[in-house]
């Protein structure tokens, strides 16, 4: 029987050449607020990247501080034209190995810590379909809570939500690619995998 391919991206630091978290924040709050915040959160950050506190935690907190009492239609707003700088920090090389694979009819899928509702806009305007990324929540009167629906799409998570979609790992020949500690899991779990291949 033969196995249907399935080609899974990372985004951040894969498809891209920078966070784009840290880039929406710029570009829907401008540089001023987001070198506030930078400093505000550095101590966190700090203790983040010594591995003293979760990186979910550390994220969550700052999405909050920013978006929190947001309306969705002015988040979706921003998402969706935050799409024309996502084409600005692309790897050519990433969308070359997309193309490859769409034309070998294989599917693909952008795994991605990242918050679905930036992500989507851009991924649909380039033919991706599935996209797996964190999800926010939306209180009853339309503003979001500064709340993570989903866990953090990282490590392991990401293997997870993979499996959401397609359960039957036999079924399907899997190649991965990925660039960071968050994607050891899913190379792990992969046919094929690859650490930074379009840099």
């Amino acid at each position: 029987m033969t196995r249907e391919t399935i080609a899974v991206f990372d985004f951040d630091g894969t498809i891209t050449r920078k966070d784009t978290l840290l880039e929406f924040i710029k570009f829907s709050k401008g540089e001023r607020q987001f070198y506030f915040v930078f400093l505000l959160f550095s101590p966190l950050i700090v203790v983040m990247k010594l591995k003293l506190y979760p990186n979910w935690k550390a994220k969550q907190k700052l999405f909050s501080y920013l978006y929190k009492g947001v309306s969705i239609e002015q988040f979706n707003e921003w998402s969706n034209k935050f799409s024309a700088e996502i084409d600005k920090i692309i790897l050519p090389k990433a969308m070359e190995t997309i193309k490859l694979h769409k034309e070998n009819n294989d599917k693909i899928v952008v795994v991605s810590a990242s918050v679905e509702n930036w992500l989507k806009p851009w991924a649909k305007k380039n033919g991706i379909e599935t996209v797996l990324a964190t999800k926010i929540e939306t209180g009853k009167n339309g503003l979001l809570t500064g709340q993570f629906l989903t866990k953090n799409c990282y490590g392991q998570e990401k293997v997870n939500r993979l499996l959401e979609v397609f359960p039957d790992r036999k079924k399907f020949k899997f190649i991965a690619y990925g660039d960071s500690r968050g994607d050891r899991e899913l190379i792990d779990f992969a046919d094929e995998g690859y650490y930074n291949k379009f840099k």
